[in-house]
């Protein structure tokens, strides 16, 4: 693997798979709460630098559910902009949310699923394949259990997709806490409480 490439706000976009009220119950290494919120200030860090947002979620009217309404609130435009697939595992072989992700001009993905071992792991590696420069938000994921969530990031990492967390991720777009989105992001990576979502 080369090394770790810089990732600025003018040449990222953010791609959240699957945060949907049926499917979060699948997490257990981590609690529900803290990968919705954290997903939720992933949002709020992309609207702060106007970067491109692609959502997308799978089988709706199904078990899975709706995307879960911190998102909905937090990131309407993007929400309303949705992929909505209809059971595809790997979201990238959806040529609709391929296309997407393809149309935001982006060659670096800041991607987080509800699930790591089922819908991260799959469209992080074959972005990486496609030519896209990945970084996997893993406290954004969660998985069922230990051995699917750490198979997973050796699975990915071996594929060339960088692993990071939501705190790092900010910390490394906004570069300068002094600046205005410096400003507006560091409550939430100061305050971050793991139990309550960012409404």
């Amino acid at each position: 693997m080369t090394s770790s490439p810089h990732f600025k706000p003018d040449t990222c976009a953010l791609v959240l798979i699957d945060h949907q009220v049926g499917t979060i119950q699948l997490i257990k290494n981590i609690t529900s709460d803290q990968s919705i919120r954290n997903a939720v200030v992933l949002g709020k860090a992309a609207l702060a630098f106007e970067m491109p947002i692609v959502m997308t979620s799978s089988m709706e009217d199904h078990m899975q559910g709706p995307l879960h309404q911190s998102l909905q609130r937090a990131l309407s435009d993007a929400y309303a902009a949705r992929i909505k697939r209809t059971g595809i595992v790997n979201a990238w072989d959806d040529p609709n949310f391929k296309k997407a992700v393809e149309a935001t001009g982006r060659r670096q993905l800041i991607m987080a699923a509800v699930t790591t071992d089922i819908c991260l792991v799959f469209p992080a590696i074959s972005a990486v394949e496609a030519g896209f420069e990945v970084q996997a938000v893993l406290d954004a994921s969660g998985s069922s259990f230990e051995i699917g969530e750490e198979t997973s990031r050796r699975r990915m990492e071996r594929a060339g997709v960088w692993l990071t967390s939501t705190n790092t991720m900010v910390a490394e777009l906004v570069h300068n806490w002094a600046t205005p989105q410096g400003m507006k992001l560091v409550p939430l990576i100061a305050a971050n409480p793991p139990m309550l979502p960012v409404d």
